[in-house]
């Protein structure tokens, strides 16, 4: 466990006065494995963020969403989550696959509660987990180094309203997303989503777009 504070957090931690207290609270909530309480929690929620890092040592935070479950354990060291289509960027994705340390923040706002995962990851696009998620291009495995619950304290009570209509489910066909309406991007699109914009209503200025966003319509 103590591999997880480096010299700078003991630094802090004499400054403070808190060693004896991080060490403490390192050995009660700290583990390697998910254990069953974990992955309760884990499988159903619906959204959680995640972090990566770039090729210039930037560190990347990214929401993900889905339905309840889109989060799968695989077992008690792997969990597995679906790649959706999305702008094309493949910022998470790409840093992944030139550096895989990854961390992953798990949120309940209505109790609150959260739970907090290390591990290192590996993106596959022929994962035979992708016949399970609806709309995924590719499978993420994230093998677990740390996992520990974090004290909620100053998390928000939040009401969660409705699904994303984006959200891939099954059975359901999955909708266009408006940007790929914006005019300045037409040229840009892969074929494949050439002539969504005339299924969706035409072509939009990103200042349209804009108001879409603000509206909570895109």
């Amino acid at each position: 466990m103590r591999d997880i504070y480096g010299t700078q957090h003991l630094a802090l931690q004499d400054a403070f006065d808190t060693r004896s207290l991080a060490d403490a609270v390192g050995q009660i909530i700290v583990q390697s494995e998910i254990a069953d309480e974990h992955k309760s929690f884990i499988e159903t929620r619906d959204m959680f963020f995640l972090t990566t890092i770039d090729h210039r040592g930037y560190p990347t935070c990214s929401y993900k969403g889905g339905t309840p479950g889109f989060v799968k354990v695989v077992d008690n060291k792997t969990l597995a989550f679906p790649s959706y289509n999305g702008n094309g960027m493949f910022l998470s994705i790409g840093n992944i696959t030139a550096n895989d340390k990854v961390g992953l923040l798990f949120i309940d706002f209505e109790t609150p509660h959260r739970v907090r995962v290390h591990g290192t990851a590996a993106v596959d696009s022929n994962d035979p987990l992708l016949v399970d998620f609806q709309g995924a291009e590719m499978i993420v495995r994230v093998t677990i180094t740390e996992i520990f619950v974090n004290c909620p304290r100053y998390i928000h009570k939040y009401q969660r309203v409705q699904t994303s209509r984006y959200a891939p489910q099954d059975g359901q066909p999955t909708p266009p997303p408006q940007w790929k309406r914006i005019d300045a991007l037409q040229d840009a699109l892969p074929e494949r989503d050439k002539g969504i914009a005339e299924t969706l209503g035409g072509t939009i200025t990103p200042e349209e777009y804009g108001t879409l966003v603000m509206k909570g319509e895109a």
